[in-house]
């Protein structure tokens, strides 16, 4: 049960802070006033680009053996659902909208993250719970 704490913990805290971002009629005012100067569609990818990362370190880490080599596209298909939700979602919140051009952003932000966590396994391809049992 820690292991599902530690590894699926920060999805879903991340996502739920994602889902509260959506739920503000005027988010940027919630946010540092450098975020204004980027794109819509940079922010997309780059918020998504941190929860395809989770979602890989999730299922890298944390699954089946058998699962590990399907956690890029495991973390791609359900960072980009999500994405999908968060859509809908914001269609029902005053003064937002959604855009499926938001959601090839999402995406492509997932694609991203996804990619980079699975370059950064490949140079520390132990989790941190099996290497800390191989120094016992």
């Amino acid at each position: 049960m820690t292991t599902v704490f530690r590894y699926w913990g920060p999805v879903f805290a991340y996502a739920g802070f994602i889902f509260y971002l959506s739920a503000q009629s005027h988010p940027e005012e919630q946010l540092p006033s450098f975020v204004g100067l980027l794109s819509d569609k940079v922010l997309h990818v780059i918020e998504y680009a941190v929860l395809g990362a989770l979602f890989h370190r999730g299922f890298r880490w944390s699954a089946e053996a058998s699962w590990r080599p399907w956690a890029v596209p495991l973390a791609v298909l359900c960072t980009s659902l999500y994405g999908v939700s968060d859509e809908i979602h914001q269609s029902f919140v005053p003064f937002r909208e959604s855009s499926w051009l938001d959601w090839v952003a999402d995406t492509v932000g997932a694609g991203l993250g996804a990619a980079a966590m699975a370059r950064l396994a490949t140079l520390w391809p132990m989790s941190p719970t099996s290497a800390a049992d191989s120094r016992r």
